[in-house]
């Protein structure tokens, strides 16, 4: 395998609940490094870009309202195949889907506030990356 990056945002849920250390612990243990972090309260402007290809959903104003309610972790992860190791380690979005010692199980309130974000494909994990990362911020 391939070391590659993926993109992770630790939601306001959980840094509202001191959980950061813990979910980067998580992340630590599945064999993801942190090569570039920080801690950021999303504009409106960028909740909306981030998340523009829901827009037609029914949830987007709800998840861009829960996106600025509070301060958020943006990280770039590395790894091998580090877009499937997330997704793994965080769990199914439903955390009463997502199986035991998963991040969503173990700190997701519901479905909504479900603790974290991560890339579902490299592609899409390199437009993440770019959306809040300067090359030169992700030192690894």
């Amino acid at each position: 395998m391939a070391v590659t990056r993926t993109f992770s945002i630790i939601k306001p849920d959980a840094t509202r609940r001191n959980l950061t250390g813990a979910v980067t612990a998580k992340l630590e243990e599945a064999g993801l490094r942190v090569v570039a972090s920080k801690r950021i309260q999303m504009s409106q402007a960028q909740a909306e870009g981030f998340y523009a290809v829901h827009k037609e959903r029914p949830f987007f104003g709800e998840l861009v309202s829960f996106m600025v309610s509070g301060p958020v972790v943006v990280q770039v992860l590395e790894g091998e195949d580090a877009v499937k190791r997330n997704r793994d380690i965080m769990g199914a979005t439903n955390p009463k889907d997502a199986a035991d010692g998963t991040i969503r199980k173990l700190f997701a309130e519901s479905i909504e506030a479900n603790s974290v974000h991560g890339s579902d494909s490299e592609e899409n994990a390199a437009i993440e990356i770019a959306f809040f990362f300067k090359p030169e911020e992700i030192v690894g």
